[in-house]
């Protein structure tokens, strides 16, 4: 599990917050959950090779709402 967050003067295009953050669940090399906020896509996330939108509401939630779901997958 990796979290990357940056502090950004100005939203990244697609987004309305000062954050640029990426974070990613590797399991057997291969990343089955991803969070992130690439430019001209806004927040999103990744789950198993699809994409889905993600409302962001303050990086608090965001990194909740992540754990969470890296969580759900472990108990699988």
């Amino acid at each position: 599990m990796e979290l990357v967050i940056w502090r950004v003067p100005t939203p990244v295009r697609g987004s309305k917050h000062t954050y640029k953050y990426r974070f990613a669940l590797v399991e057997n090399d291969v990343c089955t959950l991803r969070y992130d906020n690439e430019a001209g896509k806004g927040d999103h996330r990744h789950i198993d090779g699809q994409e889905f939108a993600y409302e962001f509401v303050d990086m608090d939630t965001l990194i909740a709402d992540f754990r969470v779901e890296v969580g759900a997958r472990r108990q699988k």
